[in-house]
């Protein structure tokens, strides 16, 4: 079956490309000759059976793997094997399947160490304490405390971040990436761990973060309930490879989606 159409996009109406990535270890064929892009203030999810080769290809976005062929295009910027550093300075921010905060920093530090990339204050005005140092770390501190109030732990900005809920942990993941100031903002597995109020209300919230922040936004995402709501366009991949790609309900209804996915019990969940 023929991959199913979505609405086309032109190269100027991009935030991301991915063209043709191919990810080879040793003789494994991990992500197979994949192009994928996002739209400008986007929202896509990226899904698939486990092992379907998404966090490959996620991490080839991220400059965490280099693809053995293909490009990456940020911006209208290749990126393509950059450091993680270098592309999350030029406007990527993620989040990770498994939470990865400093636990032992508070939440407010936690965001201002995403922050540090942007800031212009050398080693002899900090070292000295110049007024341009101080004031730079008070409009640091003051965007971080917005930050976290825009994403809901505003009032536990000097709780360490071991000590917040796991909700909390996400949210807190979440504001240290918009720290970065992103055009691209990736989602690994955002709702793992929530309970079912809380993936709604998830919902609202990253069209929220979309619409206000005005970043392109990336999910990959089990909760097919979450997908279907909150996606505009979703790629779905199996085996490491492209099977379809469209909107949610293009893809809801593409039978080589319900064979390889949607319509596997267990912990894929239903698009139903």
């Amino acid at each position: 079956m023929a991959i199913s159409a979505a609405q086309p996009v032109t190269t100027e109406d991009l935030a991301l490309s991915a063209q043709r990535i191919t990810v080879k270890f040793g003789g494994l064929v991990a992500v197979n000759d994949v192009t994928f892009d996002i739209p400008d203030k986007g929202i896509v999810s990226l899904i698939g059976p486990n092992g379907a080769g998404k966090t490959t290809f996620f991490n080839v976005l991220t400059g965490l793997y280099a693809p053995s062929a293909g490009t990456v295009t940020l911006d209208g910027q290749n990126i393509t094997a950059m450091a993680p550093h270098k592309i999350a300075k030029l406007g990527m921010g993620r989040t990770f399947q498994n939470i990865r905060l400093f636990a032992t920093m508070t939440a407010e530090e936690n965001v201002l160490v995403a922050m540090h990339s942007h800031t212009k204050a050398g080693i002899t005005s900090t070292v000295l304490r110049l007024p341009s140092q101080r004031r730079e770390e008070r409009e640091s501190s003051d965007a971080a405390l917005e930050l976290l109030d825009f994403v809901g732990i505003g009032k536990r900005y000097d709780e360490y971040a071991r000590n917040l809920s796991y909700g909390d942990q996400r949210r807190l993941e979440i504001a240290r990436a918009l720290a970065l100031r992103p055009k691209v903002l990736l989602l690994d597995e955002p709702t793992a761990g929530m309970n079912p109020q809380e993936s709604a209300a998830f919902v609202g919230f990253v069209h929220r973060v979309r619409d206000e922040k005005e970043v392109s936004i990336l999910l990959i995402e089990h909760d097919m309930s979450v997908v279907m709501r909150v996606s505009e366009r979703v790629t779905v991949m199996d085996r490491g490879e492209k099977i379809s790609e469209g909107t949610p309900d293009e893809v809801r209804n593409d039978q080589r989606v319900v064979e390889a996915y949607l319509g596997r019990t267990g912990t894929e969940g239903s698009a139903r």
